[in-house]
């Protein structure tokens, strides 16, 4: 259960109602923080929402937390940095394995050997004499096999690069090239032109609109299943970088001035990136908010002390 919920709403009361209602809690429970007060604009203009950070004032503790989330199944809580992430397999206590027949019990002093002669009690020979269990015989590893692609996926894969060719000749780029390389089931297409800048776009808007219809394209052609990637003039690359520094720097604002900050929208996998990103950085924390494709990332503090 959330104990903190940053809200954004057109108004200021709306705004709280909505950290309310996300904590299910009510005013005398919470403490509320305004971060930036709305403003109506003119005819639209320099329109403001409000953002207000909710917190419950007397947390539950960890056992109350528990047998709440065990009685209300159902309850699900906001995108944050671990919902990205697979949560780890529970812990299993090994059971206490049963314990051997002592040797002592299993012969006697009084057991008789083959002559009729009465052996003497000697417990460390008689353990000595146990012949040791075998190793368990390991596991052979099977060596992976490398992917082969059908006649049908490389006609596919084809097909996708011709496809991305006539999009931009359509686009009224003429002087333009594909070209594909695969590693696996990762199919990366290169445009090649002199005006990379109209397949880019803004932000790579344009380009990620390519990336997409790659994606379609392939696998209702293919008969395997393909990641496709479409790049431009190492745009890639460029906008990792790019994004990574944007993260640091807003992590570094978050943490000196213990507000959050909200994010233009942008990607998924730009958000899926800063999430990974800002998991490494402690006193913070991020969680996504709205609809595509108009989602975007809030950068909050996180309560915990950094060094």
């Amino acid at each position: 259960m959330r104990d903190k919920y940053t809200a954004q709403a057109a108004t200021t009361e709306e705004a709280i109602e909505k950290g309310l209602k996300a904590l299910n809690i009510n005013k005398a429970e919470a403490k509320i923080t305004v971060s930036q007060e709305s403003k109506k604009g003119f005819l639209g203009i320099g329109q403001r929402d409000a953002v207000v950070v909710v917190e419950r004032k007397h947390a539950k503790s960890p056992v109350e937390e528990l047998i709440s989330k065990e009685i209300l199944l159902g309850e699900t809580e906001g995108s944050t940095i671990q919902a990205e992430t697979e949560p780890e397999a529970e812990e299993k206590i090994p059971e206490p394995a049963a314990k051997a027949p002592e040797k002592e019990k299993a012969q006697s002093p009084s057991v008789k050997s083959d002559k009729g002669a009465c052996e003497t009690d000697k417990p460390s020979e008689q353990v000595e004499a146990v012949e040791p269990k075998p190793e368990a015989e390991q596991p052979e590893v099977q060596e992976k096999k490398p992917f082969v692609a059908t006649e049908q996926d490389e006609q596919a894969i084809a097909y996708v690069a011709d496809y991305l060719e006539n999009i931009a000749v359509k686009m009224g780029i003429e002087d333009v090239s594909v070209s594909v390389n695969r590693t696996d089931k990762r199919v990366q297409y290169v445009i090649d032109t002199e005006d990379a800048g109209l397949i880019i776009g803004r932000h790579g808007k344009v380009l990620n609109s390519l990336q997409t219809l790659a994606q379609i394209q392939l696998h209702q052609e293919a008969d395997s299943k393909f990641f496709a990637k479409v790049d431009a003039e190492n745009y890639r690359d460029r906008r990792q970088k790019t994004v990574e520094q944007l993260a640091s720097r807003t992590a570094e604002k978050v943490k000196r001035t213990k507000r959050p900050v909200i994010l233009e929208p942008m990607p998924a996998h730009e958000r899926k990136q800063i999430h990974r990103y800002l998991n490494q950085h402690k006193g913070v924390q991020t969680h996504s908010e709205g609809k595509e494709p108009h989602r975007y990332l809030v950068v909050e503090p996180s309560g915990e002390e950094t060094f």
